[in-house]
């Protein structure tokens, strides 16, 4: 199968009366924002796009995208690559109105100046949610096992401190 590009843009309105499908790569140095994330530049990432309108008149662009990222595990400080797949289903919507009547199936996309949807913004911004907030091993692979580390030192509870309401305690009972 030959690797295509995705492109950068597309109309929704213009692809979805077409029922275009898209099969593709987005290529990973384009992905600027995803791999100041990521420990380092983030692989191609596969994308697969279709484009229609559903039974109620409302244009969508539903897909998946899936890449490889690698990540700094935060507990034992070494890299490991991760699989981040995530699936999607827009529908571009121009006012407020329209976003407040779409239905719970369809997350709302806006569109530019010329009403087009930027397609590797929209995977980027996708695949950056799917970065964990912080990255680690399985317990099983990290170096450090199920050691867990503390950094400084954990006091011992102090003496009970007297509680500095028990005078108004005292002016509550008179």
């Amino acid at each position: 199968m030959q690797t295509v590009k995705i492109p950068v843009s597309i109309d929704p309105l213009r692809a979805a009366t077409s029922r275009l499908v898209y099969e593709g790569v987005v290529p990973g140095q384009t992905l600027k924002r995803l791999a100041d994330l990521c420990a380092g530049n983030c692989s191609d990432v596969a994308v697969s796009l279709e484009c229609g309108v559903d039974l109620q008149g409302i244009v969508y662009l539903k897909g998946k995208a899936v890449t490889e990222l690698t990540l700094l595990c935060q507990r034992c400080m070494t890299l490991f690559t991760t699989e981040a797949a995530v699936e999607f289903c827009f529908s571009p919507c121009r006012t407020q109105a329209e976003i407040d009547e779409l239905p719970d199936a369809y997350d709302p996309i806006e569109c530019d100046e010329i009403g087009e949807v930027r397609l590797h913004s929209l995977i980027e911004d996708e695949l950056m949610l799917a970065v964990p907030l912080v990255p680690s091993h399985d317990v099983a692979e990290c170096h450090l096992g199920s050691k867990d580390m503390a950094v400084g030192e954990i006091e011992e509870a102090q003496q009970e401190r007297p509680n500095p309401f028990a005078v108004l305690e005292k002016l509550k009972s008179k």
